[in-house]
């Protein structure tokens, strides 16, 4: 580890390294969640959508930290509603979708261009399409085939840092055409994730401040996320996104029940040494995936592999979720101090996405 635990409560050593503003960011998840809301209920719904509630499907299509809002949309609402959610990461939408499909295209920065392929092909095949975006191309596209848009401040320092936006502005279109009662739990919601931001930002020391706890307790190990089905299972990606764009460190997820089907098996001495788990949880488990979790923790502890469970705080699957989301983009922007990386910029991206361009 190239900082010592004393740098994550040094206030100049932090500054110097996250020259971009990333902890200040990741504490507005809160503010952005409830703007996202505000925006995606306000926006006009076109009279040729129909009743609510009457899509055979709605289908989320994003990339990165973009697609990821959609992840977290599925997570909430699998259960909720008498319809399939699909997340699409890629360019092409399935076959089933036309006229009475509801199509989210997502794209932070409006120039990612499977989002773009992706809106094409929803408006081309007559979706209820809505795209969502800080300008670019797909705002463009939108108000060129008159379609609805929701249209984000581009505050965020990267898409990966516009999550309550994005997921927000889907949320709140489908609380205004489908799910009114959605907008007191993502009222409550935000204003715990602002409570909770005050405890893990950097000015809380580190002896009480689990976010730099667990960045340190990680330190040069390779990050095993663990969630379980539905709900947890976006917050484990998300987690391992966030270590891989934030920290610049491999890192890897894994969803209970499943991992009791393959992963257990592969864990030894000589394998876990360079591996820590974070198991994510959360009161709304299954009873059984709580009992398993019990019986995979011993396992791994037997095989050498170190746990650390992290409960998820508030009320609700909704503040469940962005509790666990808030820690974990915490986390992983202290782990990147902590290495001496500024967690900002993403090089290897960048330059892929521009030799893609040539």
């Amino acid at each position: 580890m190239r900082g010592s635990p004393a740098s994550l409560d040094d206030p100049t050593r932090i500054a110097a390294i996250d020259r971009s503003g990333m902890l200040s960011a990741v504490a507005g998840l809160g503010g952005q969640l409830r703007r996202g809301f505000e925006l995606g209920k306000g926006v006009p719904i076109p009279v040729d959508f129909g009743d609510a509630g009457d899509q055979n499907a709605i289908v989320i299509c994003g990339m990165g930290g973009s697609g990821i809002a959609g992840d977290m949309v599925r997570g909430l609402l699998a259960q909720r509603v008498g319809y399939p959610i699909l997340v699409i990461k890629g360019y092409t939408l399935p076959l089933f979708c036309r006229e009475d499909t509801l199509v989210f295209v997502l794209s932070y920065s409006g120039n990612t261009e499977e989002a773009l392929g992706a809106y094409a092909q929803a408006a081309d095949r007559g979706c209820k399409s809505v795209s969502i975006s800080a300008g670019g191309q797909l705002r463009e596209l939108a108000e060129a085939r008159q379609g609805v848009h929701v249209d984000l401040p581009g505050d965020a320092p990267m898409p990966r840092a516009a999550l309550g936006y994005l997921g927000g502005a889907v949320l709140g279109f489908l609380g205004h055409v489908d799910m009114p009662e959605i907008a007191t739990e993502v009222g409550a919601a935000a204003r715990h994730l602002e409570e909770l931001a005050v405890g893990w930002k950097a000015g809380q020391p580190t002896d009480r401040n689990e976010a730099k706890a667990l960045a340190e307790w990680l330190g040069d190990r390779t990050p095993l996320i663990w969630g379980s089905e539905g709900l947890s299972e976006p917050v484990a990606l998300r987690w391992k996104n966030q270590m891989n764009e934030n920290a610049k460190v491999p890192a890897f997820w894994s969803v209970l029940p499943e991992l009791d089907h393959n992963e257990v098996e592969g864990w030894s001495p000589q394998t876990a040494k360079e591996f820590a788990v974070i198991a994510l949880r959360h009161g709304g488990e299954h009873p059984r995936v709580a009992e398993r979790f019990g019986l995979t923790v011993e396992l791994a502890s037997g095989a050498g592999l170190e746990v650390r469970e992290v409960r998820a705080r508030g009320r609700g699957p909704m503040g469940w979720l962005f509790s666990l989301i808030l820690l974990g983009d915490f986390v992983s922007t202290y782990l990147a101090i902590l290495r001496g990386v500024d967690p900002t910029p993403v090089p290897a991206l960048t330059g892929l996405k521009e030799r893609l361009r040539r």
